[in-house]
């Protein structure tokens, strides 16, 4: 139960840093939710290519890149 909080708190971290980087204009619950995809995304990406977080801080760097993934993605998809 406290890795799932300490999930979702790392997932909405990212999300609100990746929409600050992405410079998106969606709201911070959508960059939140967005976040949360975002680490599981990250974790899939660069676990393929051998890069894995470690820790709190490594945990939320590789969820701001996989949130970075999701947010482009979804600009893309909806034509922003």
């Amino acid at each position: 139960m406290f890795g799932l909080i300490i999930g979702l708190f790392t997932g909405g971290i990212a999300g609100w840093l990746a929409g600050k980087i992405m410079n998106n204009e969606g709201s911070v619950l959508r960059n939140i939710l967005l976040g949360i995809v975002g680490g599981i995304v990250g974790n899939v990406v660069l676990g393929l290519i051998g890069i894995h977080g470690s820790g709190l801080i490594g945990s939320i760097i590789v969820a701001v890149v996989g949130s970075c993934i999701v947010i482009w993605l979804v600009n893309n998809l909806s034509g922003r």
